[in-house]
């Protein structure tokens, strides 16, 4: 059974910094693309950044480019989410996921999910 376990979340003011890390256990870790995904009060979730399984390629939604970074440790069973540059607009709850197939970018098949951790920008 995969389970994602996220961490890192919290409050920051805009312009700051935080890291999230998404500890993954009960799969083969390194041969999954894995994603990261939002969801802001009142709206629906939506696609932040995914990686490769060998974490060459990334793929990131046109809002967070040049301020966000996936990356990925598959000796430790982990992806992270660098955020830079904070802004309130990013304030939501940010989930792991991991793709289910060959497929790693935006359209895969996201089968697992964690259970959220909340981030919060104040402005």
């Amino acid at each position: 059974q995969v389970q994602l376990v996220e961490a890192g979340g919290g409050l920051v003011q805009a312009g700051g910094s935080l890291r999230l890390s998404c500890a993954s256990s009960g799969h083969t870790f390194s041969t999954y693309g894995m994603g990261w995904f939002r969801q802001a009060p009142g709206k629906e979730r939506e696609f932040v950044a995914s990686i490769s399984w060998s974490g060459r390629s990334t793929d990131y939604t046109e809002s967070v480019k040049g301020r966000f970074t996936i990356s990925r440790d598959n000796g430790k069973n982990t992806v992270y989410l660098q955020m830079n540059s904070l802004k309130p607009e990013d304030t939501a709850v940010y989930y792991c996921a991991g793709a289910y197939g060959s497929r790693w970018s935006r359209n895969a098949d996201f089968r697992y999910w964690g259970q959220g951790t909340q981030v919060t920008v104040s402005s």
